[in-house]
């Protein structure tokens, strides 16, 4: 099983958004890498939920629902989407900031390529951060 993060402002679609509407199409993305990072994405996959610009904080896990299609929001272009459902809010966010001050975090695309919207996480960030958060599942 791989790991994930994905970013969204919360102003545009949040965490309590996805828990509210129970699934959503995770599209728009107009990135080369963060498109190869959806088209690996797997059924069943694990994938933190990222507030990014003003909150900069993750704030929930949601999980792949379905695998990467043709992105029904693109006008032209080679562009994917997925499907994903929410899992559970954390019991506490982590901020960036911590992130950023936690060793073995720094090598996470988070940190070191901000602009990315969807990342691989490492089986050990990932619970490194669900640590940091005071969660489990």
């Amino acid at each position: 099983m791989n790991y994930w993060l994905i970013k969204s402002e919360p102003g545009e679609y949040s965490f309590d958004d996805l828990t509210k509407d129970g699934t959503t199409v995770w599209s728009g993305v107009r990135n080369y890498a963060a498109r190869n990072n959806l088209r690996a994405m797997k059924n069943g996959e694990l994938v933190l939920f990222y507030h990014s610009v003003d909150d900069r904080e993750v704030v929930g896990i949601c999980k792949v629902s379905k695998e990467f299609y043709p992105d029904p929001t693109a006008e032209s272009g080679d562009w994917s989407a997925i499907d994903v459902v929410p899992v559970l809010k954390l019991n506490n966010t982590v901020h960036l900031s911590q992130i950023k001050k936690t060793d073995m975090l720094q090598n996470i695309a988070l940190v070191r390529i901000g602009r990315l919207s969807v990342m691989p996480l490492e089986k050990s960030e990932f619970e490194k951060i669900l640590l940091m958060a005071n969660t489990t599942i």
